[in-house]
């Protein structure tokens, strides 16, 4: 990633509280510095208006480098505070702070402000002595404190209007989102059942005796799929029980040709996903990988969390991907839905990928944001 893609990246975070971030730490420490450098220069403009001439009588090399290094301590102290709250609140809290910008939100971002700012001028105090400049400020009432008060009252007040306007702006465009999601949820959702039918019926045909396992089975996998199928959002479990339910009735077809595995840690199977995301992956594995190849076969599902993200692999040794195959009507449909879905979801911040597996098959993987959108 380039560098000024990767400071945008920090600034969009900057002033929201995030368990796990996509800029690295060193570009929000980097906007911590041109940030605290752009307060010293209003904490200095505020200084000669409060102070008139007198306030550089000292000379600007004597005044002006004590109010930038000053800024660099609040900022290095706001940011660790940031940063601590970050790491130690539940993210209950993280997001209600990141939620409506109520009174409440607003009185917690300036409590907490205002006490770094506090800590951070004591600290600037203990370890220059003071501001050159500063005493010849006249602290009278009517210059200061109400100069202070109006400022304080007006920056609130600009920020209150900001921070309800982009919140308003990120309702209207998860709305948009949301509404393409269910559009191209609606695309999988017949070419999905309509498959699982077909499949029911020719195992009827060849296997009159097993219709009845057949379709107890089935009827266990749509049950399944019908309850979580128009949902937002399902836990990774519930995906897995409906691709197990799937697998089982692909073995009643395949019987000793098809055998299959689920490896799911705790934690994977507790992130919320998408419904019908692993089924097109897992008709694949079946379709284009396994029923292609003269020889038995297996699928393996596995999902881990590693570092804050959820990786999904749906993986078979069948034919591969440069294997011929028989030219059908939606090729490819699978595929390209799940890609729009997860950008439509989570933009650049989620992968799917296709790849040979040795010493022949498919890797199918998702990489995932483990955090809500």
């Amino acid at each position: 990633m380039r560098f000024l893609d990767t400071l945008q990246l920090a600034r969009q975070d900057f002033f929201k509280l995030k368990k796990h971030r996509e800029a690295p730490a060193w570009a929000m420490w980097l906007m911590t510095l041109l940030v605290s450098l752009a307060w010293g220069t209003g904490f200095l403009l505020l200084g000669w208006l409060l102070g008139g001439a007198r306030f550089l009588d000292a000379g600007w090399t004597r005044v002006v480098p004590p109010f930038y290094v000053t800024s660099l301590i609040i900022g290095g102290v706001v940011h660790m505070l940031y940063t601590g709250i970050e790491r130690w609140a539940p993210q209950r809290f993280i997001d209600w702070t990141n939620g409506e910008p109520t009174a409440g939100v607003s009185a917690f971002f300036a409590a907490t402000s205002i006490t770094g700012v506090l800590f951070g001028l004591y600290l600037a105090r203990e370890v220059m002595g003071g501001l050159p400049g500063w005493e010849r400020v006249d602290w009278n009432p009517q210059r200061s404190w109400i100069s202070f008060g109006s400022v304080g009252v007006l920056v609130s007040v600009i920020w209150g209007m900001w921070a309800w306007q982009e919140w308003s702006e990120r309702q209207l465009r998860l709305q948009a989102k949301e509404a393409e999601l269910k559009l191209l949820q609606a695309q999988i959702e017949p070419h999905y059942l309509f498959n699982t039918l077909a499949n029911v019926r020719s195992l009827i045909d060849c296997e009159p005796a097993a219709a009845g396992e057949l379709l107890d089975t089935f009827t266990d996998h749509l049950r399944a799929s019908l309850t979580i199928m128009r949902a937002d959002s399902i836990p990774l479990a519930q995906e897995l029980d409906m691709v197990g339910h799937y697998l089982k009735l692909m073995q009643l077809r395949m019987c000793e040709r098809l055998s299959f595995r689920i490896e799911a840690d705790e934690a994977a199977r507790q992130v919320q996903v998408p419904p019908l995301l692993l089924q097109p992956l897992v008709e694949n594995a079946v379709h284009h990988g396994l029923e292609c190849s003269v020889d038995a076969g297996e699928i393996v599902v596995r999902a881990t969390v590693q570092q804050g993200r959820l990786r999904i692999s749906v993986e078979d040794d069948g034919v591969g991907l440069d294997a011929p195959r028989p030219a059908r009507k939606g090729n490819g449909v699978a595929t390209k839905n799940i890609r729009d879905r997860l950008s439509a979801r989570w933009g650049d911040a989620a992968h799917f990928q296709l790849q040979p597996r040795q010493p022949r098959g498919v890797i199918a993987t998702l990489d995932l944001p483990t955090s809500p959108t």
